[in-house]
């Protein structure tokens, strides 16, 4: 292949990833621009109305006295860092169990947390709901953690790493006198450090996403995360879509706030783990 045809394959990949993009980042582009817009813009047909008419700040204050966002902020954080934290060490634990010890039915287990990651989420909401209402934990932090104990897609992510790493380690661990708590806490653990972080990601995201469990566990507004703030914003005759995109646009500033400061982190997790959001 010659230089001409190698610039202009490169060319063309280069136009079909900015496309790409371009359709990736529209969806954002035209939720900024509707918070800005009035109702009547919102909803006009003609499609050459793009930008607003005046910018226009009346749908972020009115959203701003309708919902308290230090709440909201504070129950959706609180809601991550606990499913995050729980992901990372309980998975961490039973991964490295499936993958490095040998005890009667590990294969068994291991097939129970496959299984699991293959049946629909929505099947576990009610055997859920009834055990945190038998604990009386409704609308707390708690009850939006509580799913996210023990993950499957963590267990089975992590093991993989683990299954990688040479046996050689561990060999040479026990012929130095450590135990098993000391093999995976100081030397298997810390190298399996890429499969953590993208396992923080991956966590972080599916709960900030979360919308079904959080609007059903948590009724009070004391309670409420941002997605089902957001939910209750839309009525059920009609709905004031500059007001819910201004919403929008607070509701995402935390996650933004956090790629934009873990970048590094996030590429690397999510390239090394092979993942796709």
């Amino acid at each position: 292949m010659n230089q001409k045809d190698k610039r202009l394959k490169k060319i063309a990949i280069h136009t079909v990833l900015i496309f790409g993009a371009i359709i990736m980042v529209f969806p954002f582009v035209w939720m900024m621009l509707t918070a800005f817009k009035t109702v009547t813009e919102s909803t006009s047909l003609n499609p050459f109305v793009f930008f607003p008419s005046e910018w226009r700040l009346d749908n972020f204050i009115a959203v701003l006295k309708q919902n308290n966002f230090i709440v909201l902020y504070y129950n959706t954080i609180a809601m991550m860092f606990w499913r995050v934290l729980c992901a990372i060490v309980f998975s961490a634990m039973a991964a490295y169990a499936f993958a490095r010890l040998n005890f009667p039915g590990r294969n068994f287990c291991f097939g129970l947390v496959l299984f699991q990651m293959m049946i629909p989420t929505q099947i576990f909401i009610i055997p859920q709901y009834l055990m945190v209402d038998f604990l009386g934990m409704r609308n707390t932090i708690f009850a939006l953690v509580f799913p996210g104990i023990v993950s499957a897609f963590g267990t089975f992510l992590l093991r993989q790493f683990f299954m990688q790493l040479p046996k050689e380690l561990e060999e040479a661990a026990i012929l130095d006198g450590a135990n098993i708590g000391q093999i995976f806490l100081q030397i298997m653990l810390p190298l399996v450090r890429s499969g953590l972080v993208a396992l923080g990601i991956f966590t972080a995201l599916f709960s900030f996403k979360d919308l079904m469990w959080p609007l059903i566990i948590n009724s009070d507004a004391s309670a409420a995360v941002l997605s089902s703030a957001l939910a209750k914003m839309q009525g059920a005759y009609s709905v004031h879509y500059p007001q819910l995109m201004s919403a929008s646009v607070i509701a995402i500033l935390p996650m933004l706030v956090v790629y934009l400061i873990f970048q590094k982190q996030f590429i690397e997790g999510i390239s090394t783990s092979g993942g796709k959001l």
